[in-house]
C-alpha cells in the first residue's frame, strides 16, 4: 500500500522521530494503529452506554417520571448554594 501523505503528517512524524522516542517510522505507525484499536473500542462502549441511558431516559419520561427544566434548573442552583456555603 501506497500513502501520501500531508506535509504536516510528514513533519509531525519527523519531530516524532527526532525526539527520539521511536526508532523508525514503522514503530511509530504501529502505535499510533494500536492506539487507534483501544479509542475505538473505548468510543463503542462509551456510544453503547450513552445510548442505553437515553433509551432509559425516554421510557422515564413516557412513564411520566421526567422532570420539567424549570426544576431541574432550581435544584442544580440549590446544589451549587449549598456547596458554596
Amino acid at each position: 500500500m501506497i500513502l501520501e501523505l500531508k506535509l504536516n503528517q510528514e513533519k509531525f512524524i519527523q519531530k516524532q522521530l527526532d525526539s527520539g522516542k521511536f526508532d523508525s517510522t514503522e514503530q511509530l505507525i504501529d502505535l499510533a494503529f494500536s492506539l487507534l484499536e483501544i479509542i475505538g473500542d473505548d468510543y463503542l462502549h462509551w456510544l453503547e452506554e450513552i445510548r442505553n441511558k437515553v433509551d432509559i431516559a425516554i421510557a422515564e419520561l413516557e412513564d411520566g417520571q421526567g422532570l420539567d427544566g424549570e426544576t431541574v434548573i432550581q435544584n442544580i442552583l440549590t446544589k451549587f448554594k449549598q456547596v458554596q456555603e
